[in-house]
């Protein structure tokens, strides 16, 4: 097994920008999909702000739009992206969200 890195990408919304009839609905398509995907989730991560960014030569740049992180174990690319299934953060179908995925290489 390997270890795949998802990372968040998109315009989150803040949780404190939620009602808290949002917040739970929220806080529920998550628990509900880390619940699915339980067994293979190693760090289920969290929410990268505030963000910044620097160039090679010292100057600072737009930051991207990631956002947050999880940490899988799947038998290969294909298994890590199966475990999307049902994700949070690809339900919208606009476009605007994704998740990108890395295999972590040992060193």
């Amino acid at each position: 097994m390997s270890k795949y890195l998802y990372l968040y990408r998109g315009p989150a919304t803040p949780m404190e920008d939620f009602t808290p009839e949002q917040g739970e609905e929220q806080m529920k398509a998550w628990t509900d999909w880390m619940g699915k995907a339980a067994g293979s989730i190693v760090d289920q991560g969290n929410p990268l702000v505030p963000r910044a960014s620097v160039r090679d030569d010292g100057t600072s740049a737009e930051p991207s739009d990631q956002n947050g992180y999880t940490i899988v174990e799947a038998d290969d690319l294909d298994a890590a992206r199966a475990l999307l299934d049902g994700h949070p953060f690809l339900t919208e179908g606009k476009g605007r969200f994704a998740i990108e995925i890395f295999e972590v290489q040992p060193m």
